[in-house]
């Protein structure tokens, strides 16, 4: 695989050029420390020559002492080079990893539904911690091994021209095996990163599923196929770590060969008197230098291969685009907004690209006046969710139009759609941090007299009071140490922060108690206050208040009107669930 040198330089500029300081005194520090080897040889060479020719031991003396300190400083510019070369990776990947995670979450649920969370993490953390070194120094080292190699070369070619020959060939040939091998183990690197994210996506899963599994006795079953994954990993590593010991092998081979011919080399040159023992010595240590900056070219340049493997997802996944375009239209008037699909038609499986299935809402209308109270009723998989999903606008529907205060959601920008509507669901989303911030979505512009008043209004007051820190007590992932009952309220105090003018219920309280749930019908009310709300229920009691019934079969509309005509109705599908007594989901069956 060749990934083109003008996509390595422009990731490189787009994440590197805002610590340009940094990379500068980063190239200022190698380039010092190629310097520094070069001149700890010549030292020890002035050395043996001064030695043999007999000079002062005061001479021999400073000699020594100059290598110390030359050996000294190499150690002191190798430690800031790898402190900066660190900040500067770091820095780098992590600006990366911030803009994966955003586009990520840009994109449609189509998308979301293609991906497992395990896959998109170790897009998101493993492919681009292989990019560290690449931000870092990989181009500063790769030129200025180079460098190191063009000076040793012109020192031995001055020594002797001989020499200087004898080296070039050596170098050359070395150069021709890194470069002809130098994409030798990226597919095996690619495939060994694949079989991460699936291994990743697969535990992700399953451990989020594990007390399902556990209840149903399918932790045999899962384990087999994590040993599958697992096996996959090893293959897919071992073939990876063989193609890349195999490439620095036939490097180290020429080396060895190498370091046999400058021997010869020098010693032939010695006998004949051409050069002096320290030249020997010098030939000798600048070639086993050499070994040094072209291991650490093919390190490099399997760094490269690890690079290109990585940006070669990460571009896969930057290339992923929503069908969603953002609207331009960013204002609406606050308070209650009128909801209205015309003729909607939407499938689930041409949303993600596919002919596959039958359209879940077929040539669906509704005119839901702003302020009024919609109860949503039908069997599971009739289109409820579907319509909250599309006046989310988290889809698009592929025919007809949804509209809010009057305007095609198309038409508005996604953070207005958004601010504008909010939805609680029976699954309450909650997070590793303080109450506050799982209130606010982390927003610090939103003060805590407005929280407390949203608390209190869907009467948590006196909760809050009995938390340690208050506002700034932490709650466990998943609201671990929360009732369902706390849960929901916690929801609905978001939302009353958002303040916005529709509001959606998503079946938010099937998994209450009869006495939790009648806890919640006042917040319920107080949420619902001055704005137009839709609420999907499978149960009678949950739709008692609202102003219409909208009843669902099969992605069309089945029944609907005013909750009190209909339920006056002797004749209405919705009187006939009252007078049973029976939740439509019971009906159905």
């Amino acid at each position: 695989m060749h990934l083109p040198f003008q996509t390595y330089g422009s990731l490189l500029a787009r994440y590197v050029r805002p610590h340009w300081g940094k990379v500068a005194l980063l190239a200022l520090l190698l380039f010092a420390t190629i310097g520094v080897q070069l001149l700890n040889p010549q030292i020890v060479r002035r050395f043996l020559d001064a030695a043999q020719a007999g000079s002062p031991l005061a001479t021999l003396l400073w000699l020594a002492l100059l290598f110390l300190g030359a050996a000294l400083l190499g150690y002191l510019l190798t430690l800031a080079t790898t402190y900066l070369s660190e900040d500067v990776g770091w820095r780098t990947t992590n600006a990366l990893r911030s803009d994966l995670a955003a586009h990520c979450l840009r994109l449609d649920m189509s998308f979301h539904h293609r991906y497992t969370s395990g896959a998109l993490i170790e897009r998101v953390d493993g492919d681009v911690g292989q990019l560290a070194h690449f931000f870092s120094q990989l181009v500063i080292q790769f030129f200025g091994n180079l460098l190191l190699i063009a000076g040793i070369l012109l020192v031995l070619a001055w020594e002797d021209w001989r020499l200087g020959l004898g080296f070039l060939g050596f170098v050359l040939g070395a150069l021709a095996i890194l470069f002809r091998l130098r994409n030798f183990a990226t597919p095996a690197i690619q495939a060994n990163r694949a079989a991460s994210a699936d291994l990743f996506g697969f535990l992700a899963e399953r451990l989020g599923g594990a007390e399902e599994l556990r209840a149903n006795g399918a932790v045999a079953y899962t384990i087999q196929r994590l040993f599958i994954r697992l096996r996959q990993l090893w293959q897919t590593a071992s073939n990876a770590a063989l193609r890349n010991a195999l490439y620095g092998s036939l490097v180290s081979l020429w080396f060895e060969l190498g370091a046999v011919l400058a021997l010869a080399l020098g010693a032939f040159l010695f006998l004949r008197e051409t050069i002096t023992i320290g030249v020997v010595y010098l030939l000798y240590t600048y070639l086993r230098m050499v070994n040094s900056p072209l291991t650490k070219l093919t390190l490099e340049m399997q760094h490269l291969q690890e690079a290109s493997a990585g940006i070669t997802r990460i571009n896969e996944l930057l290339s992923e685009s929503s069908p969603l375009t953002d609207g331009s239209q960013t204002t609406l008037p606050r308070g209650p907004l009128a909801v209205a699909f015309d003729q909607v038609r939407f499938n689930y499986g041409q949303s993600a690209g596919s002919g596959d299935g039958a359209p879940v809402l077929d040539d669906f209308s509704l005119n839901l006046p702003a302020g009024r109270t919609l109860g949503l009723l039908g069997r599971t998989g009739s289109g409820k969710t579907t319509i909250t999903r599309l006046l989310l606008r988290l889809y698009d529907p592929q025919a007809g139009t949804v509209c809010l205060g009057g305007i095609d959601l198309r038409h508005l920008a996604l953070s207005t759609l958004r601010r504008h509507v909010s939805v609680v669901t029976q699954d309450v989303q909650l997070f590793n941090a303080t109450v506050r911030d799982n209130l606010t979505f982390f927003d610090r512009t939103i003060s805590d007299t407005a929280i407390e008043a949203a608390l209190a209004r869907v009467g948590l007051a006196g909760w809050l009071r009995t938390l340690p820190a208050g506002l700034a007590t932490e709650l466990s992932a998943g609201g671990g140490s929360l009732s369902a009952g706390e849960a929901q309220l916690l929801a609905f105090a978001r939302v009353l922060l958002k303040d916005p003018g529709v509001v959606i219920l998503d079946e938010a309280s099937s998994r209450l108690d009869p006495l939790s749930e009648r806890r919640l019908d006042q917040a319920v009310e107080r949420l619902l206050h001055n704005r137009t709300a839709l609420i999907i229920a499978h149960r009678l009691a949950t739709v008692q208040k609202v102003d219409d019934i909208l009843i669902l079969e099969a992605g069309r509309i089945a029944e609907y009107g005013p909750r009190a005509q209909l339920a006056a109705d002797p004749h209405s599908r919705f009187a006939q669930l009252l007078r049973t007594g029976l939740d439509f989901e019971e009906t159905s069956a």
